[in-house]
């Protein structure tokens, strides 16, 4: 029986990308996928959000995407009359990315083969059986032994089912129809309503095929949808079925709203589809599915190398459960806004009218660009908790952008003040320490101009895990084994932040001349909340 130390269930662009989070980390990972090749059939995922190509630039490989994709200014809430534009916002990347699923599991799958992590295909994860010390994975033709096993398996789930995770959430509503075939007559292009929902006709680049996209005037059943079933749709909605024909692929979605109530079972963990679904308004599925990932990831490789307790992988749930829920919100209240009868017409021109004004337009666009995320890691500076800027930095090697210095997805302690001011002797095999300027603005999505830090922390994610000041209270290096010692004027989150990076420290070696109980209760509360900011 082959041995890993993590074997992922699902090779689609969540699945991948956590299998490169994984190798970039030297864990020894392997994928489960059940097609033969990367090919996908359908329609999938269009895009991805400004976010999302910001994460791929942290690995290095986000121009590789940009350079096969279309770059469109705005995002969309509930309706494509009213974009919300993204060109003002504080980010090289201030667009949204149209590229086809398939396009982005491609350059995933590229980028994975060059981390060498093996993909077992063919092959399904049936099942699993864990233990103390790992879990025995079921395969439709042997099986594999791993620590952990994440399912990566999609909305009908095979590891969650297996798991026995509930998956609590809202029954289909409505459903759609969509399909790329060809057409003899000359259709109706672009979108249309009437008092069933909204229909739409567009070309498919570089060949003579259509898509449509159509509501569906009766909820659809779980039989597969054929020809017949789009032709009668779209008689109904326009008179005339364009004489449709010669199908490429038919498929059924609807607007069944589901998460994971748990992300995680001892050694099994869910990510993407299979720990939520949605309808795909707004285009946020893949998007959080890949951050998923990426938050995932190192935490789950410092669990495997010892370096932080199992429990680490709880602050997963903590921080992506409630991003899932977000979403899950958005696309119901989708769905609700482009119902055609008259009430749900006036609440959407109410709402429509909202957007267009301004601190609406950009607090909802980082919202759907996932520029606004922030996770709650405490008290103190705005950046705390929320997405560190690309800055271009002034070093003494040259300058240095910010993401570059996570592209090997290792935490980094930017000094921002006096150069040298700084030893992480004892940890500077997890953390890299630049001595760095930066001269600029300091600016957030949504919230705009914050005080320039004299020192960040920031995790392999890309998330700001603490924020020094001028006076760097509460980083007071010594050159022996102890990394770092506290004094009386360092503040509880301080305190917090380091017990949770050093969890096999003792509070007392931490303490640098004091007893103050403040500092033993922000030293059990941290152990108790079982988050690790970095590493």
């Amino acid at each position: 029986m082959r041995e890993h130390a993590v074997v992922i269930a699902g090779g689609g662009p969540t699945g991948l990308m956590l299998a490169g989070e994984l190798a970039l980390a030297g864990i020894d990972v392997a994928v489960v996928e059940r097609r033969a090749g990367a090919d996908l059939i359908g329609a999938r995922a269009g895009g991805l959000h400004a976010r999302t190509v910001e994460v791929l630039d942290q690995r290095g490989i986000g121009d590789r995407f940009v350079a096969e994709g279309t770059r469109h200014p705005a995002v969309l809430f509930h309706s494509h009359l009213v974009p919300l534009d993204i060109t003002d916002f504080p980010t090289r990347r201030n667009f949204t990315l149209g590229l086809f699923q398939s396009h982005i599991e491609r350059i995933l799958g590229e980028w994975v083969g060059e981390l060498a992590v093996p993909i077992y295909r063919e092959r399904d994860v049936t099942g699993f059986a864990q233990d103390d010390a790992g879990v025995d994975v079921e395969l439709s033709d042997g099986r594999l032994r791993a620590q952990y096993l994440v399912g990566c398996d999609g909305g009908r789930s095979t590891v969650r089912k297996a798991a026995g995770i509930d998956f609590a959430g809202w029954d289909p509503t409505r459903s759609w129809l969509i399909a790329e075939a060809e057409m003899s007559g000359e259709p109706h292009w672009g979108f249309r309503q009437d008092d069933t929902g909204t229909f739409a006709i567009g070309k498919v680049e570089d060949s003579g095929r259509v898509r449509v996209v159509l509501t569906e005037r009766q909820l659809g059943t779980d039989r597969e949808p054929t020809l017949n079933d789009v032709s009668e749709t779209l008689i109904a909605a326009y008179g005339t079925d364009f004489g449709i024909h010669n199908p490429v692929w038919i498929s059924r979605f609807t607007d069944m709203t589901r998460q994971a109530v748990s992300y995680r079972r001892q050694r099994v963990l869910l990510a993407g589809d299979a720990a939520h679904v949605h309808p795909p308004m707004g285009g946020q599925g893949l998007n959080i599915g890949v951050q998923d990932a990426v938050n995932l990831g190192w935490k789950l490789a410092q669990v495997v190398k010892l370096t932080s307790p199992d429990s680490l992988l709880d602050s997963y749930q903590t921080e992506r459960h409630p991003v899932a829920a977000r979403v899950l919100r958005n696309t119901m209240a989708h769905v609700a806004l482009n119902r055609t009868d008259a009430r749900s017409k006036a609440l959407s021109e109410v709402v429509s009218e909202l957007l267009r004004m301004e601190e609406p337009r950009r607090r909802f666009a980082a919202m759907m660009s996932g520029l606004d995320l922030h996770y709650e890691l405490g008290d103190g500076h705005p950046l705390l908790g929320r997405r560190m800027p690309d800055l271009d930095l002034v070093t003494a090697s040259g300058p240095r952008r910010v993401f570059a210095l996570l592209h090997q997805a290792r935490p980094a302690l930017l000094n921002l003040g006096e150069p040298g001011s700084f030893d992480i002797t004892g940890w500077a095999d997890r953390v890299q320490l630049l001595d760095a300027a930066y001269a600029g603005t300091w600016e957030l999505p949504a919230l705009g101009a914050v005080s320039a830090p004299s020192a960040v922390l920031v995790r392999p994610d890309g998330y700001v895990a603490w924020v020094g000041d001028r006076t760097r209270a509460g980083l007071e290096h010594t050159k022996d084994l102890r990394p770092i010692h506290f004094s009386q004027r360092t503040s509880t989150t301080d305190v917090r932040t380091f017990a949770q990076l050093y969890p096999t420290l003792r509070p007392g070696e931490l303490l640098d001349g004091t007893q103050d109980p403040r500092f033993r209760e922000a030293w059990a509360m941290a152990r108790a909340d079982s988050f690790q900011p970095a590493g």
